[in-house]
Order: C-alpha cells, then sequence, then structure tokens
C-alpha cells in the first residue's frame, strides 16, 4: 500500500500546507539523475543496490536490498509517512530478465514534530528487495530508479538511479547477506516472528482500543500504526501495560470525515510493534468482535476471565452442534422411560454425566499440555486425523447404536463395554458408572465441533501457558455440562418434558439412526485417511485450487481476491458452512469471481498447522480473505453468514 499520506492525527495548518507545497516544487525541479551504478552518495545519505548472492544461480526468488545510511539527525520515510513526507519509490523499468521487484519495509519509528506524527527511519536502514527472474537460471540486470526524501530541518528529496548484474551461475552467499538477513527479519508478518497477537479489537465513542497479547517476553513499548481510506484518521495510541507487560491496551483516537468510511465495517491494516517485533494484519473491527464475542478487557482486571466466560458459553454451544445434541437427547429419554425413579438418583445420574464431561475436558486439556511441551503440533479436533481413534469412534457409534436400538444389551462393568450402556441398572453404581462414561463420550464427539465461541476459546488456551490451558479447558467442559448439571439442581424440570408414550420409541430409533450415521461418516473419513478410497474433489461449482501460502502475496499484487477455506472432512462446523453459506447464492457467485483455495486438514499437514497458528487459530473452521485492500488477509468468524462473507469480500477487493 502506497500512498503519500494515508495516517492522519490532525488537520494541517496553512504552515504544513505550504510545506508540502514547496516539497512538491522541489521535486518538480529536482536535478536531473546521475548514471546508473551500484551505489549513491550526497550530503545527507549513502546509497547502495546489494544483494545477497554472488549470481543468480536457479533462484525463483533472489533476494536484495536497498542500504541507506544517512547523517545524524535526518530521516527518511516508511511506506505511509505520516502528516509528513513521501515514502521511497523503486521504479525497474528498463531492467532485463525481472519479472517483478517487491520492495519491503522494515518496522518504523514514530517521529513527533510540532505536533505532527511521521514514521520512518533514522541512521541505517535496509530495504529488502525480492526479484522474481523472468527465467530463473539466467543473468539478471536490474536498472532501477529510486526516490525518496529525506528531512531535518528542512527536506529534500532525492533521486538515482541505480544498477546490480548478477551473473548464472551458483548462488553463492555473499558478504552483505547477513545485513539482509537482519532487516527481512524486521519486516513485519502475520504475527509469527512478533511473538504477540491481537486479542481485542473493538470501536467505542471515537476510539478504537486494540488488546495485545505477548506470548513471549513481556510488551515494553508498544506502538500501532493504522492504515484507513482517506477520510479516516487514526492519531497516536494511548498506552496501557497489563499483567506485568505479558498484555497491553492500546486506545486511538481517531478522526472520521462526514464522508469517511465507517471504521467498524471498514479493512483497517494495523502494524503493531515493539521494538524491533512487529506484526501487520489487516483487520474489519465489527467482524474480529463478531468472531471473539469477549467483553473487552477492564485495565484492572486479567485478561483471562472475559475469556473464561467465553469458554463458558462455548461449551454451552456445543450442546446443540448435531456432534452432541443425540447424547444429551439420549440422556433425557433415558431419564423419562425412568420417569418415577427417586428424585436423588436422578440428580446423581446428571451430575455423574456432568463430572464425566469436566473429567474428560480435564484429560484432554493434560494431553495437549504434554504434547505441546513435546513440541508437536496442538489443536482442537487433531485427533480426528489419527486413523486408530477413528476406527475407535466408529465402532463405538456402531455400538451405542445397536444398543439404543436394543439389538443387545452391553455389561457393565467392562469399561469399554459400559461406554454404550445408558440403560438402568439394578446395582447402585453401574448406572452411576454409565452416566459418568456418557459424559465423557459426549465430550470425544464434540471435538470435531467448532460451536461460536469455542475456536476462541481454544486459541487463546493453546497460545499460552499450562495454567491457562487448563483452565479454558475445564471452563469449556463446565459449559458443556451445564444442561445436566441445571436438571440436577432442579429435577422438576423434567416434568416439563412430554409424557412417556410410543413417541419415545420413534425418538430412539431416531437417536440411533443420527448414530449409526455418525458411524458410517467416520468410517468414511478412515477409508480416506488410509488411501482405500481417493476424495472426491468438491463439486460445488467454484473453481478451488490447492492452498499455496506462498502464491497469496503474488495473486494479491496482480489485483486478485484470494479466499482460503481451511477445512477437513471429520469438521462439521465447516461443513455446515459449506452447505449454507458458501455454496449458497450470492456468496457462491462472489467466489466463483475469486481465486479460491482448498486447505485440506483432513489429514495432519504442517504448513497448514503453521497457517492457522499464524492468526492465533488452533482450530477449524478458519477463512480468510485477502485482496489489494487486505494484503495480510481478513479473519472470519467460525461461524460463516452470508453478510459477513460478503462484506469481507468487498472489502478485500
Amino acid at each position: 500500500m502506497n500512498q503519500a499520506i494515508c495516517i492522519k492525527s490532525l488537520r494541517w495548518p496553512v504552515g504544513a500546507r505550504l510545506k508540502g507545497l514547496a516539497l512538491g516544487l522541489l521535486l518538480v525541479f529536482s536535478q536531473n539523475p546521475a548514471l546508473a551504478q551500484d551505489s549513491a552518495k550526497t550530503d545527507q545519505t549513502e546509497v547502495r543496490l546489494i544483494s545477497a548472492v554472488t549470481a543468480a544461480g536457479d533462484l525463483a526468488k533472489v533476494p536484495l536490498g536497498v542500504a541507506m545510511t544517512l547523517k545524524p539527525g535526518w530521516k527518511t520515510y516508511w511506506r505511509s509517512p505520516g502528516d509528513a513526507g513521501f515514502a521511497p519509490t523503486f521504479d525497474i523499468t528498463g531492467s532485463s530478465n525481472v519479472a517483478a521487484a517487491e520492495f519491503s519495509y522494515p518496522v518504523p519509528h514514530r517521529f513527533e514534530l510540532f505536533g505532527l506524527q511521521t514514521f520512518g527511519y533514522g541512521g541505517e536502514i535496509v530495504f529488502p528487495l525480492t526479484l522474481t527472474p523472468q527465467q530463473p537460471g539466467q543473468p539478471v540486470a536490474l536498472r532501477a530508479k529510486l526516490r525518496y526524501l529525506v528531512c531535518e530541518q528542512v527536506c529534500i528529496p532525492y533521486e538515482h538511479q541505480l544498477s546490480l548484474d548478477l551473473p548464472a551461475g551458483l548462488a553463492a552467499v555473499s558478504e552483505d547477506a547477513a545485513l539482509i538477513s537482519r532487516y527481512q527479519a524486521l519486516v513485519p508478518d502475520a504475527g509469527a516472528k512478533a511473538r504477540f497477537s491481537v486479542q481485542d479489537l473493538r470501536i467505542a465513542n471515537g476510539t478504537l482500543s486494540v488488546t495485545l497479547r505477548s506470548d513471549g517476553a513481556p510488551l515494553v513499548h508498544p506502538d500501532a500504526i493504522v492504515e484507513a481510506p482517506s477520510g479516516l484518521y487514526f492519531d497516536k495510541p494511548k498506552v496501557e501495560l497489563l499483567e506485568g507487560g505479558q498484555s497491553a491496551r492500546l486506545d486511538l483516537p481517531f478522526e472520521r470525515e462526514e464522508a469517511g468510511p465507517d471504521p467498524a465495517t471498514t479493512a483497517l491494516t494495523f502494524t503493531l510493534f515493539d521494538g524491533e517485533r512487529a506484526l501487520e494484519q489487516t483487520l474489519v473491527p465489527g467482524i474480529f468482535v463478531a468472531s471473539i464475542g469477549a467483553p473487552a478487557i477492564a485495565p484492572d482486571a486479567p485478561a483471562l476471565w472475559p475469556m473464561l466466560l467465553v469458554a463458558l458459553a462455548g461449551g454451552l454451544i456445543l450442546n446443540v452442534m448435531p456432534c452432541v445434541l443425540p447424547v444429551l437427547l439420549l440422556k433425557l429419554s433415558h431419564v423419562l422411560e425412568h420417569a418415577g425413579t427417586a428424585r436423588r438418583h436422578m440428580r446423581a445420574g446428571f451430575l455423574a454425566s456432568a463430572a464425566g464431561i469436566v473429567s474428560a475436558f480435564g484429560v484432554l486439556a493434560g494431553i495437549l499440555i504434554a504434547v505441546k511441551a513435546s513440541g508437536e503440533t496442538i489443536g482442537w479436533g487433531i485427533q480426528f486425523q489419527q486413523p486408530l481413534f477413528l476406527g475407535f469412534l466408529a465402532l463405538l457409534c456402531f455400538g451405542l447404536a445397536a444398543n439404543v436400538w436394543g439389538w443387545f444389551q452391553i455389561p457393565v462393568p467392562a469399561i469399554a463395554g459400559a461406554l454404550g450402556n445408558l440403560a438402568d441398572r439394578s446395582e447402585p453404581r453401574r448406572p452411576l458408572l454409565a452416566s459418568f462414561l456418557s459424559g465423557v463420550l459426549a465430550t470425544i464427539l464434540a471435538t470435531p465441533c467448532s460451536a461460536p465461541l469455542v475456536g476462541t476459546a481454544v486459541g487463546f488456551a493453546l497460545a499460552r501457558g499450562p495454567g491457562e490451558i487448563l483452565v479454558i479447558f475445564l471452563a469449556l467442559g463446565l459449559g458443556l455440562a451445564l444442561p445436566y448439571l441445571t436438571i440436577a439442581a432442579v429435577p422438576r424440570l423434567v416434568a416439563w418434558l412430554p409424557r412417556p408414550g410410543r413417541w419415545m420409541l420413534w425418538l430412539k430409533r431416531a437417536l440411533g439412526l443420527s448414530l449409526a450415521a455418525t458411524g458410517l461418516w467416520l468410517g468414511f473419513i478412515l477409508v480416506q485417511q488410509t488411501g482405500l478410497v481417493a476424495a472426491a474433489p468438491r463439486d460445488d461449482g467454484i473453481a478451488w485450487q490447492k492452498f499455496d501460502a506462498a502464491a497469496i502475496p503474488d495473486l494479491v499484487k496482480q489485483g486478485r481476491v484470494v479466499f482460503v477455506d481451511v477445512t477437513a472432512e471429520w469438521c462439521l462446523t465447516c461443513k455446515a458452512n459449506k452447505e449454507f453459506v458458501l455454496t449458497q447464492a450470492p456468496v457462491a457467485d462472489a467466489l466463483g469471481a475469486t481465486q479460491a483455495m482448498l486447505a485440506d486438514w483432513t489429514r495432519p499437514d504442517p504448513a497448514i498447522s503453521a497457517y492457522l497458528a499464524s492468526f492465533g487459530r488452533f482450530g477449524i473452521p478458519m477463512n480468510v480473505v485477502y485482496g489489494p485492500g487486505a494484503p495480510d488477509g481478513i479473519l472470519l468468524p467460525e461461524l460463516l453468514s452470508s453478510d459477513v462473507v460478503m462484506t469481507a469480500l468487498q472489502q478485500a477487493k
């Protein structure tokens, strides 16, 4: 995004306007540039065109850099200079065997003078330059025109003709490779290098509030630059460090012109940095808030408490997801069959089911903590990537269906068999064991579902330490167990249900059918994972291509809108998004005009896992929209709607 001024905190006074006019005149009447060479020197700067390799080799991307050294007190500008100045431009017209050149900007510094906010660099700076040859393996002749502005008490524009020739041959490492690499590491990315992430984003009373959460060293001097369309301007943030620097809240006052865009529905590019740590993301505040769903973090409250409420609500919503609902209905049908049972027995059964749910979530948290400590990939539902687990669960669902239909009764106390035993037993303790294990089953069946707020809570937990993982998962379990706890607390609520009758036989048959269908579905995924049956191509009228994260920046530069769908055959929420939103008009028609990428996470895939983690997600579904208006992507909520997708596509376009 190269704009002369795209961030503005104040209206320009007359003096600033005259200064801008003088700068424009200096540009018009600047002296003729010198002949092309690999370096240039002025009274204020030294500029060199450098390469990290000694030859072109067969590289598809050649790492170069524009190194600039400024005299003390002088500065040059970032891609969005702020209230004054202009960004460097790099024109490669006249080059040979050069298809494209990507000019990158390391994290900038904020400068303040006479109330004006500007962003740029002083001292030494290297702008990484990634060159794409038209024919890899052939010599490269780069001919470039560099225009830039330097300022101290006065501002001086410069223009240099620079050249660099790389022969064919082995691409050995040059003496400038370390310098280029050091500054390339300072170019903001989506957050993997920064070790902090955006935890909350909301707008209220003319202020945009951004909450950051560190995943590494404490935050010290966090800052934020927000790039927005014309008519919307953001001021310097007021920063408040929380939890000893592990979290920070940045409040940015903004000014919106009468015809300016609505900040809540506008794609805003955030560059967030703390020293040399930096991330860059394009987010729509309204969509981000919808996906998080958590209240803003109070200055005197730890960040964990709001997320516990999110986890509790997410767990409660899981009860109505297709993965878990059959288990809850089976429990209720069992209660109706034994309506005359003493109230204390009924209460004990529901408490045992709730205990099974919470205990299973605790065990799941322990497993994830251990896996994370070992350095392996973690996430919500990743056990469904394992064929043995799928086979066991498919057989379990078939056994439960047969048991519900009355084909056989599984004796207790065999633990594996007791999972399917939801019927009453004469021994006092055996029904409690069956109820407990039915709660465990509900937890297992919940994991392929990502209800609203569940992904947010899980992502928050898995990006943090063992303590947060444990308490967030216990809160999820408590939310899933709330219906059981409610009936245990008020058993007379069962009286509101219809009286037992023949309809219960039909209900049990239907529930058994749903369990059998789940077993068939899991078996189908199993044969796909083991390669016995090839996965059918996605036939929904959209030209899906295989996910390739490296290709997205080039597509965006070409003006394309890219829609990424991270999905899996075992993800029921993904299926719901597909059937009810992505394949329906007008979304399907809009996706037909985009570059649609499908990231299939049915099997383990480190590239997809890393992509999820770059957005702070550890489960699916995940959908991201890229485009000229959102080069770093707009992250959508787990449950999609037509309005959310269409708004994001329009913003990206």
